[in-house]
């Protein structure tokens, strides 16, 4: 019977990404507003390329904590590529500063030769002319395959939008896919007398008001501690919009969407979490507080997974709670490595995202624990399971089965615009400075200048 719900899951997961299901991201993507200035591949195999003496690669990530810059760092120093040297350098934070500082380096000539990027920023990326096409160099290697990869993240990292097309370029490969779960203090939990979210969630009760109810009675044991914690990105406000029956923008993803009555029941139902004083303040960090052992509920991806097995509390993860549309609310997200498009050597850039995406580093970094590997297997679906702790695995990979948002760049309008004044109209409501009200008359004023 687990194998069987494990098959189910797969095959549900596989065919939510290629249907796209409620997921926002485009089966076919609107025209895009610039065309991207892309760097032609050579025609050259990587294997028939000459050896590269004396070649210096430079890659970077976005490690969550210490613990996931850890696990890359030593990605890199066991990788083995012929006459290079690898030289890894962890990046800045979940905000967009971190995407902000690749532009800036990308035009001063200083950025690393090959780079993560989540996917929500993969358009604007290549639109600018920062991305090497890295599909004549794919072409010409035996054995590879756009096939291997989930065809969410695919269509994306394949689009062309001089054409409207997926397929004729690669931007990329996926790195990972991941979804948000609630990791648990059980001490807390247990010293407040609440019930335990795996439980309730077990018996199909974990909704939006067990989940206040666990959170408020945590909160009552001192002014200290918390309920829960979310981290101030578009992400964590985002599932309580998404479990509303909201969205981000309109069904084609043409214009804003953060005015309707869902999306703004969302909303309303997260400013109530921290003008109560339930949740962390909302800009402070959350992940120092949970642990110290003075958070209960800790919203988070897979990616945490490393920083929170170096706690000395009894922990685990469950889903997020069931919201008014039927379903958590989850995302689907997914990030890419990419080349710089003015990397002095293009097919050691290559080489290196083949080999940061294998079967066998994917399978590294999940059983460290930092994320759930993008490549299409059943395999390593249930290696995933039996890389404890957290003990209840399954949690994420009910995430990916249960109607996930996927994370999507926008190839007809500008992600960092949007994000911009969407985060920002967020964070006034979210704090207590401005009201719903105040939010639903002119948010969607400002963030259709972004399309």
């Amino acid at each position: 019977m687990k194998n069987v719900r494990f098959y189910l899951i797969f095959v549900v997961f596989a065919a939510l990404i290629l249907t796209g299901c409620t997921s926002p991201a485009p089966t076919s993507a609107p025209i895009a507003t610039e065309a991207p200035a892309a760097t032609a591949a050579p025609a050259a195999t990587p294997e028939s390329a000459p050896a590269a003496e004396g070649v210096t690669l430079r890659w970077r990530t976005r490690p969550d904590n210490q613990e996931e810059a850890n696990v890359y760092q030593s990605i890199s120093d066991n990788l083995n590529l012929d006459g290079v040297t690898l030289v890894y350098e962890p990046g800045g934070s979940e905000t967009a500063s971190y995407q902000d500082v690749l532009k800036t380096e990308l035009a001063s000539g200083t950025a690393p030769d090959v780079f993560w990027i989540p996917g929500t920023d993969v358009a604007d990326f290549a639109t600018r002319g920062l991305l090497y096409d890295l599909r004549s160099l794919a072409d010409a290697t035996a054995g590879y395959a756009d096939s291997d990869f989930y065809p969410g993240p695919m269509f994306h990292l394949t689009f062309d939008p001089a054409t409207s097309s997926a397929g004729p370029a690669l931007w990329g490969l996926p790195r990972d896919v991941s979804t948000f779960a609630l990791y648990l203090n059980l001490d807390l939990i247990a010293e407040a007398g609440a019930d335990d979210p795996r439980e309730l969630e077990a018996n199909g009760e974990w909704t939006w008001e067990k989940f206040l109810e666990v959170a408020a009675a945590v909160n009552a044991l001192g002014s200290d501690v918390r309920g829960y914690g979310g981290s101030a990105w578009w992400g964590p406000y985002g599932v309580w919009m998404n479990a509303a029956g909201g969205n981000f923008f309109n069904a084609d993803r043409t214009a804003c969407g953060l005015d309707t009555p869902e999306a703004l029941a969302g909303l309303t139902f997260a400013q109530n979490l921290y003008t109560s004083g339930v949740a962390v303040p909302y800009g402070e960090d959350p992940e120092p507080p949970f642990r110290a052992g003075n958070v209960a509920m800790f919203q988070n991806g897979r990616w945490a997974t490393p920083g929170i097995r170096t706690v000395e509390f009894d922990w685990d993860v469950v889903g997020l709670p069931t919201g008014p549309a039927g379903n958590p609310g989850n995302w689907l997200f997914w990030g890419a490595y990419v080349v710089n498009a003015n990397t002095a050597h293009p097919e050691q850039a290559w080489q290196l995202v083949q080999a940061l995406t294998t079967a066998q580093t994917q399978g590294q970094v999940a059983a460290l624990g930092a994320n759930i590997p993008s490549r299409v297997s059943q395999e390593a679906l249930n290696a995933f399971l039996t890389f404890t702790p957290p003990a209840n695995n399954q949690a994420f990979l009910d995430g990916l089965a249960n109607s996930p948002t996927a994370e999507g760049p926008l190839w007809a309008g500008s992600w960092p615009e949007f994000v911009s004044v969407m985060d920002a109209a967020v964070s006034s409501l979210l704090s207590g400075q401005s009201s719903i009200d105040d939010f639903a008359n002119t948010v969607c004023d400002e963030a259709n200048k972004a399309f």
